[in-house]
């Protein structure tokens, strides 16, 4: 896992693509067309990014999501994907909860909340951003995480989901792959990595995973080849989403018992149940394009628009249910619906 802050990577110029983009918050609601298409609501909340072409079904024979967006929450306005993960919620002593807020990156002041976004051809721990993808194809998703994990050996299956206890916004280690279990003073950042190794066939499967694999070494970081079974290496898709705990920080507000109050949207108090959703929409060729230039962290071949014209592309939620404020129970859970 990458042990050093964004600013001593960047000393290193990469000789080809990496990119480092903000995409703002779109709409947060109960809704999976991924995992659950067609069903309003689904069981837990998510908090949805991209192109708003986002629905409750989504089917591919729908037609390509690039198409159908009008607007899009990211940097790059090519980019009209949906990237999406559960939300963080704080459960106070008394047992009622409340939504933690999500804040924008270093360098995305600004934008409303969202999460932070990377395409790389390889894994952060190398520099030098060498190996050759092949960009995702139209109609392409996929899912990494199981939201029913709730043990350290099961979430082993997906080392590459994990925390930092932001000491403040530029923290980058150490990483766990449990929630944070002391206050962090500058919130939490949950992290999400994608396998590099695609099958070249099929753009989905039934469990949205198995089309997917990291390299043969089982990791991202050590740039391994991809199996014979899934030989087409794609680039290395990875979330940083913020949020914002320090409200929560003063321990008078957390159980006696001192154990963390954080809870996912899945009533996960683990961390382990960590999970991201993905939805390829990108214009044309842009993404091949990005991939195949000497792209870092910004890309001349992309377009770009200002943080304001991101934040003004939102969605009305279609999910009528109050997920702000105090609530007695989860969003979804058997007593509040």
């Amino acid at each position: 896992m990458y042990a050093r802050t964004l600013a001593t990577f960047a000393l290193v110029a990469p000789a080809s693509a990496l990119i480092r983009f903000g995409c703002s918050q779109l709409v947060v609601e109960r809704l999976d067309p991924l995992v659950t298409p067609g069903l309003n609501p689904s069981p837990h909340l998510h908090q949805i990014i991209g192109g708003n072409a986002f629905n409750v079904t989504m089917n591919p024979s729908s037609g390509d999501i690039a198409e159908r967006a009008t607007c899009t929450t990211c940097q790059f306005s090519e980019d009209l994907s949906n990237y999406w993960t559960a939300v963080l919620f704080f459960r106070a002593r008394n047992g009622s909860y409340h939504r933690v807020p999500q804040v924008p990156n270093i360098g995305f002041e600004g934008q409303k909340g969202g999460m932070t976004v990377y395409y790389m051809q390889d894994g952060l721990a190398n520099y030098a951003q060498t190996s050759k993808v092949t960009a995702f194809k139209t109609g392409f998703r996929m899912l990494i995480g199981e939201a029913s994990y709730r043990t350290k050996e099961q979430a082993n299956r997906f080392r590459q989901i994990t925390y930092t206890c932001l000491q403040t916004l530029g923290t980058r280690y150490p990483e766990t792959m449990h929630l944070p279990k002391e206050p962090c003073p500058a919130g939490i950042m949950a992290n999400v990595r994608f396998p590099t190794c695609w099958d070249g066939k099929n753009l989905d499967s039934p469990d949205h995973m198995s089309h997917m694999s990291y390299p043969e070494l089982g990791t991202f970081e050590n740039g391994g080849p991809c199996p014979e079974s899934h030989p087409v290496r794609v680039p290395q898709l990875m979330y940083e989403t913020i949020w914002d705990t320090s409200m929560f920080n003063d321990k008078e507000l957390w159980p006696e018992d001192g154990s963390q109050p954080f809870v996912w949207s899945m009533d996960d108090s683990t961390g382990y149940g960590s999970h991201g959703d993905y939805m390829f929409g990108w214009k044309d060729d842009s993404l091949q394009r990005a991939m195949d230039s000497p792209c870092y962290v910004n890309c001349p071949t992309l377009k770009t628009q200002s943080i304001a014209e991101m934040n003004k592309c939102t969605l009305p939620s279609v999910v009528d249910e109050k997920i702000d404020g105090w609530l007695d129970t989860l969003p979804g859970s058997p007593t509040g619906v």
